[in-house]
């Protein structure tokens, strides 16, 4: 029986996975309201951080904790150190890795033809998916259980309805400082207004003094450790990871950053809220078939309507 309690449940599993889509989603749209590309690859970077978190974690120990969080207690006082180690390793990889895609594979396609690094991309992304396959191969790999599966609203004493984990809480505990974090830095700080003013006109910024190279890597750098940041995260809360995630992660990020307003950090963020809900009514109340028709099928409307985005900007497009 669907009820108001099913609801609630729902809308709190979709608040995680919109969190998880936000901090993808967010690399996308920073990438293209600098440069105005798609960076096709990113979905794949985020994969290779998921990769890479695990691998980090495994090295730290993962077998020493598995017989105490298989019984949902809480982990050892190390875990929480190795989860912090393998969350900056997994950043700084992806962060790193992004760094050097962008210097090595989109750097000199700038001036050419909108088509050519957008080409260029999709190759990235199918070399990045193999590099995955070798490393992981293809089969999903299971995530140390690290963040046990308690109720934390029974935890408390409190008799509810809803149910709100550990892991749900660990989404949030992650995601929010980090996208918080990226605002103030975009905002207040000179490198972030370096950012807005590559964004609103890159010729006119280059003549007063911005390093526009300088500036682009930098976006590449934040988008590539959000990215692992949320791969680390999704592999915690999914308990598995595989070189295809990218594309499916990748897919509901992009769609949020366009449905937000592509180029438009508050867009990204409510874009990724709306589908992670939307995305789990949808698996709730109809079928898991049929959510990506129900996502695309919003996006489309939301498109006709509004062909910006909901917090777009209808702007001149730039030579």
């Amino acid at each position: 029986m669907l009820t108001f309690e099913y609801f609630l449940q729902q809308l709190v599993t979709g608040l995680a996975n919109g969190m998880l889509i936000t901090l993808v989603a967010i690399g996308y749209t920073l990438v293209y309201g600098i440069v105005e590309m798609i960076n096709f690859a990113h979905g794949d970077v985020f994969m290779l951080g998921a990769f890479s978190s695990v691998t980090t974690l495994q090295a730290l120990g993962a077998q020493a904790v598995k017989r105490v969080a298989n019984k949902d207690q809480p982990p050892i006082p190390e875990t929480y150190l190795w989860l912090v180690v393998a969350l900056i390793t997994s950043m700084v990889f992806c962060a790193t890795l992004n760094v050097l895609i962008e210097r090595l594979a989109y750097r000199r396609l700038r001036r050419g033809s909108r088509m050519a690094p957008l080409i260029s991309a999709i190759g990235v992304s199918f070399i990045l998916q193999n590099v995955g396959i070798y490393w992981k191969g293809v089969s999903p790999i299971n995530f140390p259980r690290y963040i046990p599966q308690i109720d934390l609203v029974k935890a408390f004493g409190i008799d509810s309805f809803v149910r709100v984990t550990t892991k749900d809480v660990f989404v949030f505990v992650v995601t929010v400082p980090l996208v918080i974090a990226l605002t103030l830095f975009i905002q207040r700080t000179k490198l972030g207004k370096a950012m807005r003013a590559t964004a609103q006109d890159r010729d006119a910024a280059q003549l007063m003094g911005i390093d526009i190279n300088r500036t682009i890597a930098l976006t590449f750098l934040l988008g590539g450790a959000l990215a692992g940041a949320a791969g680390l995260v999704s592999g915690l809360y999914n308990n598995t990871a595989g070189f295809q995630m990218g594309f499916s992660y990748g897919l509901n990020s992009f769609t949020a950053a366009v449905l937000g307003g592509i180029g438009n950090l508050n867009g990204a963020m409510l874009g990724g809220v709306f589908i992670g809900i939307l995305g789990a009514m949808s698996d709730g109340y109809l079928d898991a078939r049929w959510t990506p028709v129900v996502i695309f099928g919003t996006l489309n409307l939301v498109l006709i309507i509004r062909p910006s985005g909901i917090l777009g900007q209808d702007l001149a497009e730039r030579a």
